[in-house]
């Protein structure tokens, strides 16, 4: 429980506060010092009569009433020190530094728990254990340094990480980015980042607080809380980043499906992200970056995707070239530039300079000449939405006048400005006083773009409100009740549904299967290949995996033909039937389901064939999902193009692909006893997309 205890404290006592400010007891206190906290601070040490400057006291005992306490000793005291501040001082609040607990032991796991139970009992606030603290703007309540800038409009950061925290600020300081407080919640055994996000949103106020958020998340224990709330703050105007470190490892081995081999914990991180509109990063660079992304964006009251059309002013030709290239691999925009006004800008500027886009103005090219062409591009070229401002030196100048120049137009520009400012080691001070007046600095060209496309791809919250689409959920009850109970009659935990009854589900939720008929009688097949028409498909029906075992065959156009493949297929072992459908032609798509305890049903989709069996490349999403994240699924594919229509094919029906995914979402969400789904494949066209072949496997 968050409480103003912690984030305003009149009065802070350190126990184990020291001198030596290479260890965590004294670097707190340097911290606190150096960041001017204005309430009592107090620390204890049985040794030190003095703590850089503080009257120490030798026993807890002797303090007076405190507000929040900061323990940096060993874990087998923490419990007992929690106790008696609790009890006999009024500690609200305590930040427990110390490691040791049940992120070691199963002791220490005692240990921990006996702090929350203290906590719990006085109603009090725990940061901790095994964290570093937190940073706001009231007091800087960590051991470790850098302390970044604060602001009220910088970032809230939080953290499951002590060390990857440091690191994650040492990425962001150099950049210039600021920060409105630094959350490190270490074992969370009170206080988690679910919990961090839920204040913010609670207490969220869309003209004091910050709009930025940035995660770096290692275990995520409650997703619907973090769904919840992150988009809930993306709904309010906040915008989200976020690093899912050690997801991916495979939560479903000994898979018996597509699905169930490609559905990992990976997967579901990423739908439960698309879901909540939180941008993914993958590194501590992507993250930082995505967050001065944010901040020179801030102003814009649509979305960072709506800058679809860049100019790129520089005065070295390599770095733009390598700028327009990422940003196009993006899919963003850097259209040429010509006709009266270019022509009328190049006159501004030295012969050889280039217009076109990049807008080269040469290594010569001036300070002023840099203000002329950003001022074209915001007020004359209207088909440009951004600017990306490369600027460095070769040392032979001072950037001082430029850099001025630059910090006056991102001020006056209404279009953002991304300054890229690479000479970090020749025009250190140039930059450092750049960012000293509050800006950020994209250092590398290639980062920027890449976290851009990132930026551009993540959709917006999903709606909360849930729709059914027409998909006829009590009867698709009144059928998982009964095959239950047939598995429990059974005296089996899961198995795969009989494909009528799969036809049976989708039926009810509007999901096309081809025609089809399922048999152990060759004549009964032959006279529904006759009524549906030549050519037929013949597959095995018990086996699971059918092409592995020679239980499928294609183009099957007589009777005859039709009669051997039976006989052949019902000497397979297992076989207790077989399916004849009728051949369809198209691109194989996939789509398919699996349920992940604590995150329900994750959605795949892709291309089918070689793209889902070789190349694994899928798109997930957290059912039950809206038609615009089907759609971001779709479009996120590498093969989409295929699915777009590329070199004389014809575009596959979009549209009738994201329904199917939208309505099997559906369905999944009034049907967790579904563990596995597969369509694979489905056989679409320009017209339609048709279910081939599905399998459901159930539990109980």
């Amino acid at each position: 429980m968050i409480n103003e205890q912690l984030l305003n404290p009149r009065s802070i006592v350190v126990v184990g506060g020291s001198n030596n400010v290479h260890k965590p007891g004294g670097s707190i206190v340097r911290n606190l010092l150096s960041g001017e906290y204005h309430g009592e601070l107090h620390v204890v040490n049985p040794k030190e009569d003095l703590i850089q400057g503080i009257k120490a006291f030798h026993d807890v005992k002797d303090i007076p009433q405190t507000d929040l306490a900061i323990l940096v000793v060993a874990a087998r005291f923490c419990p007992d020190y929690v106790d008696y501040l609790a009890t006999e001082k009024g500690v609200r609040a305590f930040i427990i530094i110390s490691a040791g607990f049940g992120e070691e032991t199963a002791e220490g796991a005692a240990l921990e728990q006996r702090i929350l139970d203290t906590c719990e009992k006085y109603r009090a606030a725990l940061i901790g254990p095994n964290c570093i603290g937190l940073i706001n703007r009231n007091h800087h309540s960590v051991f470790t340094l850098p302390i970044p800038n604060l602001n009220p409009m910088g970032a809230d950061f939080i953290s499951g990480s002590g060390a990857t925290a440091v690191f994650i600020l040492e990425s962001a300081v150099i950049k210039g980015l600021q920060f409105n407080s630094v959350w490190s919640i270490g074992n969370g055994k009170q206080i988690g980042i679910e919990d961090v996000l839920q204040y913010m949103d609670e207490h969220f106020n869309p003209d004091t607080d910050s709009k930025v958020k940035l995660l770096y998340v290692e275990n995520i224990s409650n997703p619907d809380k973090l769904l919840f709330h992150a988009s809930s703050l993306i709904r309010k105007g906040c915008r989200i980043a976020a690093i899912k470190a050690g997801s991916s490892e495979s939560g479903s081995r000994a898979a018996s499906s597509h699905t169930g081999a490609l559905a990992s914990s990976d997967a579901a991180v990423e739908a439960l992200f698309r879901k909540a509109g939180i941008v993914r990063c993958f590194s501590r660079e992507e993250l930082t970056t995505a967050g001065c992304i944010f901040m020179v964006t801030a102003h814009l009251a649509s979305p960072v995707s709506h800058l679809q059309n860049f100019a790129i002013v520089t005065h070295a030709g390599g770095p733009g070239v390598m700028l327009t290239d990422a940003l196009s691999k993006g899919g963003i925009s850097v259209p040429t530039l010509e006709g009266p006004l270019a022509e009328e800008l190049k006159t501004k500027l030295f012969p050889g300079s280039s217009v076109a886009n990049p807008i080269d103005f040469l290594a010569t090219g001036t300070a002023e000449q840099l203000g002329t062409v950003i001022d074209y591009c915001e007020n004359r070229f209207d088909q440009i939405d951004a600017i990306a401002v490369i600027y460095g030196t070769p040392g032979l100048t001072q950037l001082y006048e430029a850099y001025d120049v630059l910090d006056r137009k991102i001020r006056e520009c209404k279009k953002p400005v991304f300054p890229i400012l690479p000479s970090l080691h020749t025009a250190g001070p140039e930059v450092a006083e750049f960012l000293k007046k509050g800006h950020v600095n994209f250092s590398d060209e290639v980062i920027l773009a890449t976290a851009l496309s990132q930026i551009m791809r993540t959709p917006q919250p999903a709606p909360p409100e849930l729709e059914l689409y027409g998909v006829d959920v009590p009867k698709i009850r009144d059928i998982i009740y009964r095959e239950t109970n047939r598995l429990k009659f059974e005296g089996i935990t899961c198995g795969y549904l009989k494909p009528d009854t799969v036809r049976e589900i989708f039926s009810c939720a509007g999901i096309p299967m081809v025609p089809e008929k399922v048999s152990p009688s060759k004549e009964e097949l032959i006279a529904f290949a006759s009524q549906i028409g030549y050519p037929v498909v013949a597959k095995v029906v018990g086996p699971i995996h059918k092409s592995d075992v020679g239980g499928v065959a294609l183009n099957i156009r007589t009777a005859e033909h039709l009669a051997l493949e039976y006989d052949r297929m019902m000497r397979i072992p297992d076989a207790k039937g077989v399916m004849v459908q009728k051949m369809l032609k198209g691109t194989e798509l996939f789509i398919g389901a699996k349920y992940e305890e604590r995150f329900g049903h994750v959605v795949l989709c892709g291309l089918g064939g070689i793209f889902v069996e070789v190349l694994k490349d899928v798109s997930s999403g957290l059912a039950p999902l809206s038609y615009a994240e089907a759609y971001s699924m779709i479009h996120s594919l590498r093969g989409y193009k295929i699915i777009k229509g590329t070199r004389g094919q014809k575009a596959l029906n979009e549209q009738k692909y994201a329904e199917i995914i939208v309505r099997l979402s559906t369905l999944l969400r009034f049907a967790t006893e579904i563990k596995e789904i597969d369509l694979n494949p489905l056989l679409a066209d320009e017209q339609d997309v048709v279910t081939v072949d599905a399998r459901i496997l159930l539990g109980r």
